[in-house]
C-alpha cells in the first residue's frame, strides 16, 4: 500500500510540474530573477565573486564582509529563449560596486536553463574593473503558474586580466517569477 501511495504522490507531483510550466517560457513572456550563489573558495576569491554580482549575497573573508543585492529581468523573444539584463549593488568593507549583466537564457526542453552572459562592474576609485564571461546551467523546478526555482552551476571566466585572471565557480539557486 505504501508503494502505491508513494507512486501516486510522485505521479501527481510530476503531472502538476509539467502542467505548471506549460507556456511559462513562451514567446512574449517576461521573467524576473533573483539568484544567490555559493562560491567554492574561502579566500580573497570569495570576495571577488561580489565584484560583478546581480543577485543576493553575503560573505566574510578574513574580517572583510561583503553583501550584495540585485535582480535580473528578461523577455522571451522566442519560445524558450530570453534576452536578459541585470543590475546589482555590492558593499564591501573597502569599496562600493555597481554591477551589470547582459545575456541570453535558453530553456532546453523548457526545463533546463542554459545561460551565457557578459557581466561587469564599476568599482569606485579603481582604474581596472572586472569583466566576466558567465556560463550557467541548471534545472527549472516549476512550483506553480508563475514561480520556478532553478538550482544550477555557474562559471565566470575573467575577461580583464588586469583586474584578475582567476575564474570563479559557484553553485547557485535562482528564484524566478514568470508572467
Amino acid at each position: 500500500m505504501k508503494k502505491i501511495l508513494f507512486f501516486a504522490a510522485i505521479t501527481v507531483f510530476c503531472m502538476s510540474s509539467v502542467n505548471a510550466q506549460d507556456g511559462q517560457t513562451s514567446k512574449g513572456k517576461w521573467l524576473i530573477e533573483a539568484n544567490t550563489g555559493f562560491n567554492t573558495s574561502g579566500d580573497e576569491v570569495g570576495l571577488l565573486k561580489h565584484s560583478a554580482n546581480t543577485g543576493f549575497g553575503l560573505s566574510s573573508v578574513d574580517g572583510n564582509t561583503a553583501w550584495a543585492i540585485g535582480a535580473e529581468g528578461g523577455y522571451f523573444i522566442m519560445d524558450d529563449l530570453a534576452v536578459k539584463l541585470g543590475l546589482g549593488y555590492t558593499d564591501l568593507d573597502f569599496a562600493t560596486i555597481f554591477s551589470y549583466k547582459v545575456g541570453a537564457k535558453y530553456y532546453v526542453i523548457s526545463k533546463i536553463p542554459v545561460q551565457i552572459d557578459i557581466n561587469g562592474a564599476s568599482i569606485k576609485d579603481l582604474d581596472d574593473n572586472p569583466l566576466w564571461l558567465g556560463l550557467q546551467a541548471g534545472y527549472a523546478i516549476f512550483l506553480g503558474e508563475h514561480i520556478s526555482v532553478e538550482p544550477g552551476l555557474r562559471y565566470s571566466l575573467s575577461l580583464n586580466e588586469e583586474f584578475t585572471d582567476i575564474g570563479i565557480f559557484e553553485a547557485r539557486i535562482g528564484f524566478v517569477l514568470h508572467f
